[in-house]
This record gives C-alpha cells, sequence and structure tokens, in this order.
C-alpha cells in the first residue's frame, strides 16, 4: 500500500475573520509518496490558499493538515515540516537572495548549519538536477526567467525535501522556461522519488501529471487521471478551464464526424489515432 504524505481534510480558511467569505470551504485531499499531482482550477478557487497550508505558512480555521503524519497545527513539528516540504512561488526573484547563484542555493543550508562539505555536495547534485550548474558562478539577476526558477528550485532541493509544492512555478516563464523547468520536475519526480504538487493553469503541464485535482469556490470538485478528467470536456469547460489542445482537437473531429476514441489528451496520440484511420 502507498503511503500517503500529505492530507487536508475539511480545510476551512479565511483571510479575513470578519468576512463571510471562505478562501477555501471544506476542501480535502491526499497525495501519495512519489506522485505527480497537478491542482488546476479558475483564478480565486483557492488552489495557492491550499497550497500554503501544506507547508504551514497558512494555518485552517478548522479541518487539519497532516504533513508525513505531522499536524501543521502543531508549533513543535513547524520545523520538520519545512524540511519535508518546499515550496516554489511564482516570481523567482522574491525568492532569490544572493548576488552569486552557488551562494544562493547555499543560503538555506547555512542558515540550517549544514557542514560546509556536506553543503558543497548538496548545492553541486541541486545545481546539476536543476540545470544550473555551468552558472553557477554568475549573478542571478542576469539569468533569464526560466534560469532564474530553476535556481529557486535547487535552492528547494538542495534541503533534500519529500515533497514539492509548485504554486504557478512556471506562470512568468516563456514556452521555452516553461518547457525546461517541468523537464527539471518531472526528473526530480521520476529520478529521485520526490513528490510533486503543482498549482498551474496550463492543461499541458497538467496532462503530464500521474493525477489531476480541479478546485472550484474552495473545494476540491473533481478529481482522476489527466486522460479521466480531461476526457469530461464539458465538465472541465464549465469550471472556466480549457482543456488540453489535443482534446479540443479530438472534440471538434467528432462533431465533425471523424470516429475517434474517447480520452485523448495529447498530441501524439491524437496523431496515432489519426494515422489508424487513415490506414
Amino acid at each position: 500500500m502507498e503511503e500517503t504524505i500529505l492530507t487536508a481534510k475539511d480545510l476551512k480558511f479565511r483571510y479575513d475573520p470578519d468576512s463571510p467569505v471562505y478562501a477555501l470551504k471544506g476542501a480535502s485531499m491526499e497525495v501519495k509518496r512519489g506522485e505527480f499531482v497537478a491542482v488546476l482550477g479558475a483564478n480565486g478557487c483557492g488552489k495557492s490558499t491550499l497550497a500554503k497550508h501544506f507547508n504551514a505558512i497558512l494555518l485552517p480555521e478548522a479541518g487539519t493538515v497532516l504533513v508525513e503524519g505531522m499536524d501543521t497545527a502543531d508549533e513543535d513539528k513547524l520545523y520538520d515540516i519545512r524540511q519535508t516540504v518546499g515550496m516554489v512561488f511564482q516570481n523567482p526573484d522574491n525568492q532569490i537572495v544572493a548576488t552569486v547563484v552557488e551562494e544562493d542555493v547555499a543560503f538555506a543550508l547555512e542558515n540550517l548549519g549544514v557542514p560546509t562539505d556536506e553543503m558543497r555536495r548538496r548545492v553541486d547534485d541541486a545545481m546539476k538536477m536543476a540545470g544550473i550548474y555551468k552558472y553557477r558562478e554568475r549573478a542571478p539577476h542576469k539569468l533569464s526567467g526560466g534560469q532564474k526558477q530553476r535556481v529557486a528550485i535547487a535552492g528547494v532541493v538542495a534541503m533534500r525535501p519529500d515533497c514539492l509544492i509548485l504554486d504557478e512555478a512556471t506562470a512568468m516563464l516563456d514556452p521555452r522556461g516553461r518547457e525546461q523547468v517541468m523537464q527539471t520536475i518531472r526528473h526530480l519526480n521520476k529520478t529521485m522519488g520526490i513528490t510533486v504538487v503543482s498549482i498551474t493553469h496550463y492543461m499541458e503541464e497538467a496532462a503530464q501529471a500521474d493525477r489531476v485535482l480541479v478546485m472550484s469556490q474552495g473545494e476540491v470538485v473533481m478529481e482522476g487521471t489527466p486522460k479521466e478528467v480531461f476526457s469530461q470536456t464539458e465538465k472541465v469547460r464549465s469550471l472556466h478551464l480549457d482543456v488540453p489542445q489535443a482534446a479540443e482537437l479530438r472534440d471538434e473531429l467528432v462533431k465533425a464526424g471523424v470516429p475517434l476514441p474517447e480520452g485523448i489528451i495529447d498530441t501524439g496520440e491524437c496523431a496515432q489515432a489519426l494515422y489508424e484511420l487513415l490506414k
């Protein structure tokens, strides 16, 4: 049986305790160790609020958040929780603190008092994994957006978290930067076994996850494999979300009378299905 690493149960949260408006109203979800989960939802649905609960940046007004069985409301466990869950935010400039790339990656480890030899090894490993080792002596502000985001990821990875939470981490990047960051994330997930929760509004990114959760108005309203979720194109659209382009193309072709199978969500599958028809 797979072990659960993150659990949110009946989470309720308001940014203003006097307001009737809840950012989260009874949200529940689980993430298994080693999984790659994408969380989708229209703006203001509570995705980022949920993410910040897993690292105890925010604490629930009601409900429970467990990280490897530790309750985020337990102050004594705060250090361990933040060691377990690393967060990468939307804007890498907000996470970069040093004037040289390798010093930035080492920053958190220095604060934790990691011995020098161990720190050197971890920093080099993290920079190589994130594909920024060759920029290690550069100034971060001279790098592209995608490179900066990978510096931020390396800084989190150097702390050896079991779980990485990306809060719209590719939103400010161009398509090439986005692809580079996603390759890095997939490598960390598949090769290093790091659990990944990616909050994103890019459907093509979500299509590559093991599982997709869709949020609406502070609750999780859909859940399943990318195929299970995205093949319900009407429902996904009703939640003000796009579907992957291949799923959209498949729908249009079916409407036009082309008999294509259900559940096509990537371009390769779409091309293959069309090829089969033409044989």
